[in-house]
């Protein structure tokens, strides 16, 4: 895991003037597929923090440590032995663009979490990616059935700018909890802000109820 990202960019700098303005919030319902304040798109935008690292699949590791009973570090070859899940979703971005029918494969996290044994205190996880990037989520909606630990999208591996070989997906929340190029899992008691909850996103993120900033 590296340390975090700094915090003082000229994009994390606007992000933060979007929550204290509360930019795209409508105060709407949404309809049908797509929550309040989304429109769909057909491609998938590209959004990073201005990183895009290079992921060496020969020294690979997804470190599962914190409140687990054996913290775990499998490799590329070891990841992929886990039981593989297809799963079609629809993804949701904090910056208003929706996508539907997302054709998914990889590792349920629930698979490599009840390898490692949970501490009976376990609420929360940190993820941690290779660029530094970092976002909590309860413990409950990363072991859902429909979160995913992603290799593939459309039939192909992810490419590298959407976040392989490897990235979070849980799509029942904002995308920016879909942490890319994933190499670490933290199991925490309680919870704690990861890089954009810092920053005055919302600690949580459900689309359908709009929580995009830290005052919604």
């Amino acid at each position: 895991m590296q340390d975090e990202l700094p915090e003082d960019s000229k994009l994390t700098r606007t992000k933060r003037q979007w929550a204290e303005s509360g930019r795209f919030l409508t105060g709407r319902t949404g309809h049908d597929r797509l929550p309040p304040g989304q429109h769909e798109v057909k491609n998938w935008p590209v959004l990073d923090l201005g990183v895009e690292p290079a992921v060496d699949l020969n020294t690979w590791r997804l470190d599962v440590t914190g409140l687990v009973e054996e913290p775990l570090s499998p490799d590329w070859q070891s990841f992929g032995a886990y039981p593989q899940t297809t799963l079609r979703t629809d993804i949701h971005c904090v910056t208003t663009w929706s996508r539907y029918d997302n054709d998914w494969q990889g590792v349920r996290p629930r698979d490599i979490l009840e390898d490692a044994g949970l501490g009976d205190d376990a609420t929360h996880v940190m993820l941690h990616s290779h660029d530094g990037y970092t976002t909590n989520l309860p413990l409950e909606d990363f072991m859902s059935d429909t979160a995913l630990l992603a290799t593939h999208w459309q039939g192909a591996p992810l490419r590298s700018e959407h976040g392989g070989p490897m990235r979070a997906m849980v799509p029942h929340l904002y995308f920016w909890k879909s942490a890319k190029w994933l190499n670490g899992i933290e199991v925490m008691a309680g919870d704690r802000p990861g890089f954009w909850e810092r920053n005055g996103y919302h600690m949580y993120g459900d689309p359908w109820r709009e929580q995009r900033y830290s005052h919604d």
